[in-house]
């Protein structure tokens, strides 16, 4: 079975041959087929499925000068020998590295240039290591950490500038700080706290200019709350109110039982 590209080619351009190459005795062992699994092909997964066969070839290849051979070689390659690409040129071999380093080395990176190994980075630190990055320059950095931080870390994180970091917050933060989140400038957001306080809290966001936000009260809001929200604009809004409280009144009356 071959690869969907059904050329070989080096990473500078030049016909891969076989009969040429440093190699060769992986290809009469098996550890190797043209375009399939190959170290000088510049496609990737051909250089991954090298790797895959030939593990412990992984560390001849941490200095090779094609960025990719680097990264693929730094998924599999021993973690003591990965430590001089903390510093690599490019970023692609700098995430790979980030995802296999120890913690204590791991902290370096958490200030990388790229934002692809800072994400790394945030993906496998933990708790208070990830403090530092609350307020990275990224918002996707900062997404990654709203989605692992502890719950008690989130209220530092819920006036984030960007709103999709404040809607993860709105979803994980604790409901003693939820409400301070009711009046959020993104209606997605809103929309995430109305589906999570508690029905009696609810009233405050029942004139929400946002009708989306407004049926997500109206379908929670305690029954005692409903009838501001049964003459809504909005008939989605007003339908789903009115509904609650027939069910509420219609459970209300009482069940008349014959005698036998």
């Amino acid at each position: 079975m071959s690869d969907d590209i059904d050329d070989a080619v080096d990473w500078l351009g030049r016909p891969v041959d076989c009969a040429a190459c440093p190699h060769a005795d992986l290809l009469s062992q098996g550890r190797c087929e043209p375009l399939r699994a190959c170290i000088r092909d510049r496609y990737a997964k051909r250089i991954q499925r090298f790797f895959e066969w030939n593990h412990d070839r992984a560390a001849e290849f941490l200095d090779h000068p094609y960025f990719e051979v680097r990264a693929i070689a730094a998924r599999v390659a021993p973690i003591f020998l990965i430590t001089r690409l903390m510093d690599d040129l490019d970023e692609t071999v700098r995430t790979s590295v980030a995802r296999r380093l120890p913690r204590r080395l791991l902290l370096r990176m958490r200030g990388d240039s790229d934002r692809e190994v800072r994400i790394a980075a945030a993906s496998r630190l933990e708790e208070a290591d990830l403090a530092p990055m609350m307020r990275d320059p990224d918002y996707g950095v900062r997404l990654r950490v709203a989605r692992r931080v502890p719950e008690g870390m989130l209220p530092a994180m819920m006036h984030d500038e960007d709103s999709e970091v404040r809607l993860e917050v709105a979803r994980r933060v604790g409901l003693d700080w939820l409400m301070s989140m009711a009046w959020d400038d993104s209606a997605r957001v809103r929309i995430a706290v109305a589906q999570r306080l508690p029905p009696e809290k609810l009233a405050a966001l029942a004139r929400d200019p946002d009708w989306c936000v407004r049926y997500a009260v109206a379908s929670r809001i305690a029954p005692d709350d409903l009838e501001p929200l049964t003459h809504d604009p909005v008939d989605e809004v007003r339908t789903v109110a009115l509904e609650r409280l027939a069910a509420v009144a219609a459970s209300a009356i009482p069940t008349e039982t014959g005698e036998p």
